[in-house]
């Protein structure tokens, strides 16, 4: 009786083990069952698993799937960050009246990689030098850098210039052989930042300080340093997102460009399974959220739903991945 207790025990121990750590994967292959359930009773499932199909899911995704990268790192240390979005928007107007001056674009994409640093730095010494939460600095940051756009292009858009409109678009418009060029960037950022996170020093720090940042504090970890680097490497991610984004629109709208960003970066690092309090995460889960997201609109669309509801649909998917997380922490 004793070993078959002992027996039942490593049993439920492994389960739950399984479904904390690859939820990521379970999640997306239930999808994946239930999107191919719904496309073959609509009669599109051939559609749905076509390469064009599965390409225009990451072509759709990418831009959103960069920032979510490094929300990954925000929250994995138990803060958030609210500036996606007008950050984006920002960088992404003003990287194009840089394009625009000096008709470089790697002048262009140095200028949003630095405008993103510079973003993420001011968030970062506001969080660790002034004291203030990251929900206020970053709600602070999400207002102001919306504003500062609004008012340098007075609501409307901000356009890339004719002579070098076709150079400039190919960057996310072209593709290497069958795979789109921003496929490609996505998985490239979510390779660098599944390493750094996992086989460097800085993504254990990462993770001890959103488990315990007292903890980490006694043990010696600069934390600190490692809160405004965490913002600095998102806001560069930002910066890179806001260049891939003028590329892909050519014509970016200083009033909406960026909306809800943050929103499903957030969704896509909850499903994703990183722990909303911090202290544990994979990069791989937020790389899988994204495209889970990207198939749930794919799935509403199919069937009919006012796209209006997406929001809806998001929030709950939230409030659902946290509940889960909850229910393992019991």
């Amino acid at each position: 009786m004793k070993l078959t207790f002992l027996e039942g025990k490593d049993v439920r121990i492994t389960w739950r083990r399984i479904t904390s750590d690859y939820s990521h994967w379970l999640s997306f292959i239930v999808l994946m069952i239930v999107a191919i359930i719904v496309n073959l009773y609509l009669g599109s499932l051939t559609s749905f698993l076509s390469w064009t199909n599965l390409t225009n899911q990451f072509i759709q995704g990418t831009i959103v799937g960069i920032c979510a990268m490094g929300m990954s790192l925000v929250i994995s240390a138990g803060m958030i960050d609210l500036t996606v979005g007008s950050a984006c928007a920002f960088i992404s107007g003003m990287g194009i009246q840089v394009l625009n001056s000096t008709g470089s674009v790697w002048v262009c994409l140095l200028f949003c990689l630095g405008a993103g640093f510079i973003i993420g730095l001011i968030n970062g010494v506001l969080v660790t030098k002034g004291r203030i939460a990251p929900f206020i600095v970053t709600l602070a940051s999400m207002s102001a850098w919306r504003s500062v756009i609004n008012q340098i292009g007075q609501g409307g858009p901000f356009t890339i210039d004719t002579k070098i409109y076709e150079s400039f678009r190919l960057i996310s418009a072209g593709q290497v052989w069958i795979f789109p060029n921003l496929m490609i960037f996505f998985i490239i950022i979510t390779i660098l930042t599944s390493i750094i996170m996992s086989k460097t020093k800085f993504g254990t720090y990462v993770y001890a300080i959103g488990s315990n940042e007292l903890a980490a504090r006694l043990s010696g970890i600069s934390v600190d340093r490692v809160k405004t680097t965490i913002f600095v490497y998102a806001g560069i991610l930002y910066g890179f997102a806001a260049f891939l984004l003028a590329s892909r629109l050519s014509a970016v709208a200083s009033a909406s460009a960026g909306n809800a960003y943050e929103m499903d970066a957030i969704a896509a690092v909850a499903i994703g399974g990183t722990s909303m309090a911090g202290g544990r995460g994979k990069i791989v889960g937020t790389f899988l959220g994204i495209l889970m997201l990207r198939i749930i609109n794919t799935v509403l669309i199919m069937a009919k739903v006012p796209p209006f509801l997406n929001g809806l649909v998001q929030g709950i998917i939230i409030i659902i991945a946290v509940l889960a997380q909850n229910r393992k922490k019991q």
